[in-house]
Formats: structure tokens, sequence, C-alpha cells
């Protein structure tokens, strides 16, 4: 199943911000545990809850939350037991603003196997958007013990957003060095690290990484705004003005060009 790498690719072009990916399905950069095919191992029941799981991923990553519920609720009429389709519900219940049992879903998950590096990923995020973060940050920090689990770029930088969240920028700092160290052009840790170097004052250092996330993504209104930041401080007005015309122009009614008009720093 194909579903997780497009959901990352998805978040790692939008989700560049302090906030994460709170505006997309599921409340965050979720992931979903690929699936293969049938060995010949599984029960016939077994086989229909992973293909239903499958298609609730699918239906969860298009936005269509109706019927991802309806697909996890099948995989689980034919294995109840099955770990991956109560994540994926709790993914659908999140987005639907159904917290108890979004957060039942996910703790199912882990009581199937509490070693599912997604589920405690998927469990972490939910938490942390719902101003839980010590124990989000447990649960990412979980997610990342599997050797094999190949999100764990991901998790680092969802735990540092959560420690953002709570006001410590030194572990934030921490975990968004340990995603930039898996993947040197997380997007997510990429902007917090140049917000958290402009606002220690370390303006060359905030260049340097918005440079990097600029060569990766396309730059939105709050990248775009902050550019405008480093390189007023750094005293390089043809690169301020650069930034300054990309935001004016790709956005207009952004609450970053009105701060821009303003006058503001």
């Amino acid at each position: 199943m194909k579903a997780r790498a497009r959901l990352r690719r998805a978040a790692a072009a939008a989700c560049v911000a302090l906030a994460g990916c709170a505006g997309q399905p599921g409340g965050g950069d979720a992931t979903l545990k690929p699936m293969t095919s049938t060995t010949g191992t599984e029960t016939a029941d077994q086989v229909r809850a992973r293909v239903h799981t499958e298609l609730a991923a699918s239906y969860f990553e298009l936005g269509n939350l109706p019927v991802a519920l309806e697909e996890a609720k099948e995989a689980l009429r034919s294995d109840a037991n099955f770990g991956p389709a109560h994540n994926v519900l709790g993914l659908v219940y999140g987005a639907l603003k159904e917290d108890r049992l979004a957060e039942a879903s996910f703790q199912r998950a882990l009581q199937v196997n509490a070693l599912d590096s997604d589920a405690n990923h998927n469990y972490g995020q939910f938490l942390c958007l719902r101003k839980r973060e010590d124990e989000g940050i447990r649960h990412f920090l979980a997610a990342v013990r599997n050797p094999l689990y190949q999100g764990a770029d991901g998790s680092y930088a969802n735990a540092g957003v959560c420690a953002r969240r709570k006001g410590d920028s030194a572990a934030a700092e921490g975990y968004f060095q340990l995603a930039l160290k898996l993947r040197p052009g997380h997007p997510q840790a990429l902007y917090n690290m140049a917000d958290i170097s402009y606002a220690k004052g370390d303006f060359e250092g905030a260049r340097g990484y918005l440079a990097r996330l600029t060569k990766v993504v396309r730059p939105n209104a709050e990248v775009l705004w902050l550019g405008v930041r480093i390189e007023r401080r750094l005293g390089d007005r043809i690169a301020e003005a650069s930034y300054a015309t990309q935001l004016r122009k790709n956005f207009p009614d952004s609450r970053e060009a009105r701060a821009l008009a303003a006058g503001e720093n």
C-alpha cells in the first residue's frame, strides 16, 4: 500500500509551520503502515481485514471520511484484533472530532501491538494537538524505538513541534536536529530550526536553514515572511525585497502580507 508514502509527501510539501499539519485530515502528519499482499498464511478473515484497512487508508487520504470510517469498521468486523484497522479508525475519528472514540481506537491498536510505530506516531500527534504534549512526545519517542521504522524523521520532527508547543525550545531543537540527521531536507524541521535560530538572534543560521527549506518546498506565506525578517536583520535589502515581493504577489490576502504592509517586524 502506498498511502503512507503519499501522505508523507503531501505533509512534507505543506506542513512546515510550527502548528504542523493541523488542517489536514487526521489533524497531523499521519503515518499508515504499508501492508503487503497475502503470503498464504493469512486466514480469509485476515485478508478481508487487510483489504478493507487499505481501502480505509486510501479514502482517509482523499478526505472521504464517511467511506473511510465504514471501511475501517468493515475491516474490524472481519478481524476485531487487526491493529492497523484500529489505527486508521483512530485517525478518522480524530478528523471527525470524536476524540473519545479516536483515543480508544489508538489505545486498542497499541494493545494489539505496543511496538506499532505508526499507531504510536498517530496517537502522539493526536495528543499533542490536544495540548497533552508530554504524553504525545512519549508516543513519538516510542515510535522511533523500532529500528525498522521508516518514519522516524517525521516522529522526531513532530516531537519537536510538540516540545515547542509547551515552550521547551531546547528540547525542540534537539528533536529537530535528530530529524535532520535522518533526513536533511525535512521541511518541518528546517522551518522550525530557522524560526528558532531567528528567535535566538542567530540570523545567519536562520538564513541557512531557510535556504535549505526553499530548495525542497515551494515557500508559503509563513516561510516568506520569516525570510523578510531574517534578511531585514542581516541588512540585505535586495534579499528582503525579493521575499517581500513574493509574499505580496503570491499571498496578498495572508496574515503575513498584512503584517508586511503594516510595517511589523
